[in-house]
Formats: structure tokens, C-alpha cells, sequence
């Protein structure tokens, strides 16, 4: 399983910036889909996930700011960032937690910066 994410990016304080992470490879379903970021000297925080079910989930700091969605059809999950802070800055990973022929696994993407300026 690859995960592709894209949409991140420099934007001034109060914008907004989309991000997007397809998952492609030989996948059953998909049990779980996230958002997480990262800045040096910290641990990764969860930011947003999303259940197969579709229940949403959004860490307070940014509960009203941004939401996660996904497109079932095709294995891409969504991050709309509306609101931006400099707080926010960060590199952003998707992870997806995916049913594989090889049994089911955690999938992280990449990273995607977003840069938040003041």
C-alpha cells in the first residue's frame, strides 16, 4: 500500500490550505483514516481521523477550524484547514490503516509541510 499526500504549502495567518492523501496498492477496505503532524522537538499529534464507519474525531486545538472527510471510492481521505495559525505549522502525515492480502497494517504517507506565517 502507497500512500500519496499533496496540498500542503505556505499560506498567511487566517487562510486556508486543503490537504489529500490517496491510498493505492492491494486493499481490501480501510479500517481508519488520519491526520497527524509534527514539528521538531515534539512527538506526532493526531490532528483528525476518520472511521470506516465515518465517525470523526478532531483534536480540540483545532476543533471549528479544520475537518476531515474521505472519498470511499477512492481511498483518499481530506483535510480542509480553514483558519489557519502559525501554531499550525507543521509537517502533516496521513495514516491509514488498511485490509491487505497480508493481513491488516498502519500505512503512513510521506508528510506534507504547511507553513503558517504571522
Amino acid at each position: 500500500v502507497q500512500l500519496q499526500a499533496s496540498g500542503g504549502g505556505l499560506v498567511q495567518a487566517g487562510g486556508s490550505l486543503r490537504l489529500s492523501c490517496a491510498a493505492s496498492g492491494r486493499i481490501f477496505s480501510i479500517n481508519y483514516m488520519g491526520w497527524y503532524r509534527q514539528v521538531p522537538g515534539k512527538q506526532r499529534e493526531l490532528v483528525a481521523h476518520i472511521t470506516s464507519g465515518g465517525t470523526r474525531n478532531h483534536a480540540d486545538s483545532v476543533k471549528g477550524r479544520f475537518t476531515i472527510s474521505k472519498d470511499i471510492a477512492k481511498n483518499t481521505v481530506f483535510l480542509q484547514m480553514n483558519s489557519l495559525k502559525p501554531e499550525d505549522t507543521a509537517v502533516y502525515y496521513c495514516k491509514v490503516v488498511a485490509s491487505t492480502p497480508i493481513g491488516t497494517h498502519d500505512y503512513w504517507g510521506q508528510g506534507t509541510l504547511v507553513t503558517v506565517s504571522s
